[in-house]
């Protein structure tokens, strides 16, 4: 669209817009007959994330998040528009399409575009998945050319600004006329950050909402006639409450700032993006009069219900409220039902195809309330991540595949999967591309699970993780330290080496903020669509073993002390992480060990910590294993290895990158053995026996104190000529004294691990 204002009346249902230039013009022009009759009533019905819920979807009984169904929604408006629309209107706060349940995704959408253009909807912010596919998706499918539009409302926002030009990208404001009255509706979005694959967005870029919402608010006041000069004004934003607390109005986000920044000029304010259920009620910075603030929920579960009423003087007053969908009070509507019926029946065509079967359910993480965790591992985030991972290991040659939680829309039960079940899980069509990235990267990309504050208005966002990788995390640890350990088949990550790591072009492009992705040395698009390669997974694995392991522990360790962890000294480990959220028949106690050794074992807690990854957590302490007292000369040093820390939880095992000294069987009998430091050689007394002397470079420090003196493969001391060196008895006197060093300095280590020990 060219033009930033557009003014439409509503004769009827049929949602047609008057056209004529004529008539356009008329319709600006103040009505001062109807000003001077007394106060005006204007009615304006929103909904806000309705994100394709064009089906009905009732719980028993309802509860947030349920659908109202599209049929229901109009035929609220059919019975509280009544038979004259033009004294109200039917507006969005954005997210009507994207993120959708099968019926619309599978159809790009357009049974819900066809549903709203049917319920007459007129203006719209511009939400973030509306940009799921990008900008030139939305401008050119779902809006069309103004010859041949396809979404006959308008798409409005006056912060998403063209990066070439600096001016709005779409329409900043709508003008629609409403009891006689221009109401002039604004629109804005929350920041794309993070929100949207930064690809498909390249040529735009956001501005500060209250700033933007200001510039225009003075624009409709002041303008003239012909640029659409408003009586009344109504921001539409999508962006929202994190909550539906009052208190989080006063808080510092970009939404609370607009809804105390923007001019009291604005009458109302219409949210969403939070999926939030409120009506607050806020006097704006300079004003004296209360606006309300409303958002709906989100899929239909309730219609916003805004009434504005122009007095005689120009003055306005707002209330609001939420009428409920879901309860039966609404009879749907006819036509709207026969279209929503049309396409679930060609989605169950599509969508009807067996791909396989899984031995159990694969869920996303829960929350205590039963609503999804987007900060909680989960066997279905761990499962897509393998599925992709598995999808490019030939071609692309792929080792790591991380999948964002915000892309897994649905949970996969056990039994028959078929392919409108496995497309619910993925319904943003995104492309699998592989990265170089090094281990540091890796371990980059992980601490960025941590979300910067009130980024996406969740504290944490975990990553599901394909077979093989594991990793620990020290969640007491700061900012960018958290990552403590990582493994790829039981190995160490390399940070210095290069991996190749699958992700889809969403995080691929730095979405979620997970900007380490973005950062990888090359990316190759495999060019594979996230649901095909599910597809093919079930091809070559139709009847899937789901598993169970985590893939993330958090470890919060005593502090190793200075010259690490030695004989009696005790050990505690605070363990969170060990469970999923809500998978069955997971294991019920965890056990941390050394070598062949367990050396303790604890009860976990499987209550479910809210917005992270803490659930299944566990206490355990230790002393680390005392050596056998020493009986022979030979073993006169107690003898250990360092092993690392085991943490293992029925099928996880995490090895910690923490080491402990392990005694090791000691053969007495043997006063060579070399692996005994309190015998260098055969005899500390008499330095120089070729091969046994750890002193010459290769076989002891001792034979080599700068003489030129080295030792062959075999062990045998040799000159710098290449000739055997002279081994006699008449070593020099400062060799002697090395050696005898050398023995005291292990003599004094022994005491002292002993003296430790005893106390």
């Amino acid at each position: 669209m060219n033009a930033h204002s557009s003014l439409r009346t509503r004769a009827a249902r049929t949602g047609l817009a008057l056209a004529t230039a004529g008539v356009l013009v008329a319709l600006s022009v103040p009505s001062v007959a109807s000003a001077a009759e007394g106060d005006t009533t204007i009615d304006v019905y929103d909904v806000n994330d309705f994100h394709g819920r064009i089906a009905q979807s009732l719980s028993a009984p309802p509860r947030s998040g349920d659908a109202a169904g599209a049929a229901v929604l109009a035929g609220a408006l059919d019975q509280l528009r009544g038979d004259d629309p033009s004294t109200s209107a039917f507006v969005s706060a954005g997210d009507n399409i994207g993120a959708s349940t099968f019926e619309s995704f599978i159809q790009q959408d357009q049974p819900t575009i066809d549903v709203l253009n049917a319920m007459d909807l007129s203006v719209s912010a511009i939400g973030n998945h509306e940009l799921d596919k990008g900008r030139a998706d939305l401008q050119d499918r779902v809006i069309g050319s103004d010859d041949a539009r396809n979404a006959k409302w308008d798409y409005i926002s006056a912060n998403i600004l063209d990066r070439a030009t600096g001016e709005p990208a779409f329409d900043p404001y709508s003008v629609q006329e409403i009891s006689g009255k221009r109401v002039g509706f604004i629109g804005a979005t929350v920041d794309l950050t993070g929100l949207v694959s930064p690809d498909g967005i390249a040529s735009l870029e956001m501005a500060d909402i209250t700033d933007s919402v200001n510039a225009v608010a003075t624009d409709l006041l002041d303008g003239d006639a012909a640029n659409g000069e408003a009586d009344v004004l109504v921001l539409i934003v999508h962006d929202g409450a994190e909550t539906a607390a009052a208190s989080d109005l006063d808080g510092d986000s970009a939404f609370a700032r607009a809804v105390h920044g923007v001019t009291p000029d604005v009458s109302a304010i219409l949210s969403g993006h939070t999926h939030q259920t409120y009506v607050h009620d806020v006097v704006p910075d300079g004003g004296t009069v209360p606006r309300p603030v409303i958002q709906t929920g989100s899929y239909g579960f309730n219609l916003g219900h805004l009434e504005l009423t122009v007095a005689a003087d120009g003055s306005v007053t707002a209330t609001g409220e939420n009428i409920r969908l879901v309860d039966g009070t609404f009879a749907p509507d006819a036509g709207v039902a026969a279209t929503v019926s049309a396409a679930v029946t060609q989605a169950d065509v599509l969508g009807a195809v067996e791909l396989g079967t899984t031995d159990v359910d694969m869920r996303r993480a829960v929350q205590t309330d039963g609503s999804e965790n987007r900060g909680g591992e989960s066997t279905l985030g761990n499962f897509v991540a393998e599925v992709q991972r598995t999808a490019t290991a030939d071609r692309q040659g792929s080792q790591i595949a991380f999948m964002n939680p915000g892309g897994l829309r649905a949970d996969l039960l056990g039994g028959t999967v078929t392919y409108k079940e496995a497309a619910l899980v993925q319904p943003f069509a995104n492309t699998l591309v592989v990265l170089d990235l090094t281990g540091a990267q890796v371990k980059q990309a992980l601490e960025q699970q941590w979300q910067p504050p009130s980024a996406t208005g969740r504290p944490f966002l975990k990553l599901g993780v394909s077979d093989g990788f594991a990793y620990s995390y020290d969640p007491a640890a700061a900012k960018g330290s958290r990552i403590t350990s990582m493994t790829l088949d039981g190995a160490a990550i390399d940070p210095a080496a290069t991996y190749k790591v699958t992700v889809n072009s969403f995080l691929a492009s730095g979405g979620d903020n997970f900007t380490a992705f973005a950062g990888a040395a090359a990316k190759q698009d495999s060019g594979k669509v996230d649901l095909e390669a599910q597809v093919e997974y079930f091809e070559a694995n139709p009847d899937v073993t789901v598993a169970d392991d985590q893939r993330a522990v958090g470890v919060t360790i005593t502090p190793t002390p200075a010259g690490g962890f030695q004989p009696g000294d005790r050990v505690s480990l605070t363990l969170s992480s060990l469970l999923f959220s809500n998978a069955t028949d997971q294991p019920a106690s965890v056990q941390v060990s050394a070598g062949d050794q367990v050396l303790a074992t604890a009860d976990i807690d499987p209550t479910i910590v809210d917005t992270t990854d803490e659930q299944g957590r566990a206490t355990l302490a230790f002393d680390v294993p005392t050596a056998v007292a020493p009986t022979t000369r030979a073993a006169a040093a107690a003898v250990t290895t360092d092993e690392p820390l085991v943490v293992t939880v029925g099928a996880t095992r995490i090895v910690l990158p923490v080491t402990i000294p392990l005694a090791v069987a000691v053969d007495p009998t043997d006063p060579g053995t070399p692996t005994d430091p309190g015998t260098p050689g055969t005899d500390p007394t008499v330095p120089g026996a070729p091969g046994t002397d750890p002193g010459t470079p290769g076989t002891s420090p001792v034979l080599d104190g700068g003489n030129g003196v080295g030792g062959d493969a075999a062990g045998a001391p040799t000159a710098n000529d290449g000739s055997l060196a002279y081994t006699g008895a008449d070593l020099t006197a400062p060799a002697v004294a090395a050696g005898l060093l050398l023995l005291a300095g292990i003599t004094a280590m022994v005491i002292a691990r002993r003296r430790r020990l005893q106390r």
